[in-house]
């Protein structure tokens, strides 16, 4: 079953990887993205790791993905505006992704396949335990931390206001 699901999820995320580099739209380019990224949460969750998968749809499929649109509807990109590439352009396109290829493939040959059994650990990345592991082990620079972005929400409140003009009349 979840074998199943990985191979699933899989080709979406390649075949939607491929639909954001080919498609013509920007808009549908950036659709597929979302789905892609959507590909990359299951896989997480496959791995156990929820929140992992959480804050990745939170933040890249979520804000990103809606800044991405923003700036694509303000551009107004037309097709009459797209300038057109050289052949020799896109043969050294050809020539530098082929040589990524070949590299890709020398470092990833010798190394071992690992099998699903020796990388499932029981909940190493559920929400419960990392809650567990943050508030026990590292509280200290947990509290810190939020009194880091306490104090820089209070800095970037007090700049933004507008200063008052006192005059001594």
């Amino acid at each position: 079953m979840t074998l199943n699901l990985f191979y699933f999820l899989a080709f979406l995320g390649i075949l939607c990887a491929l639909l954001v580099v080919f498609s013509k739209n920007p808009v549908h380019s950036v659709l597929y993205l979302i789905l892609t990224f959507f590909a990359i949460a299951g896989h997480y969750v496959l791995l156990n790791a929820q929140f992992l998968a959480v804050v990745h749809v939170i933040v890249y499929a979520g804000a990103i993905m809606v800044l991405f649109l923003h700036v694509l509807m303000l551009l107004n990109l037309n097709q009459d505006a797209e300038p057109h590439k050289s052949g020799a352009l896109k043969f050294a396109a050809a020539i530098c992704s082929g040589a990524l290829l070949i590299i890709l493939i020398a470092s990833l040959k010798g190394t071992n396949l690992i099998t699903a059994e020796q990388t499932v650990v029981a909940d190493l990345g559920t929400v419960k335990n990392l809650g567990k592991v943050l508030f026990t082990d590292y509280l200290l620079p947990f509290e810190i931390t939020s009194v880091l972005l306490m104090a820089s929400m209070i800095g970037a409140v007090m700049l933004g206001k507008p200063e008052k003009n006192q005059s001594t009349e």
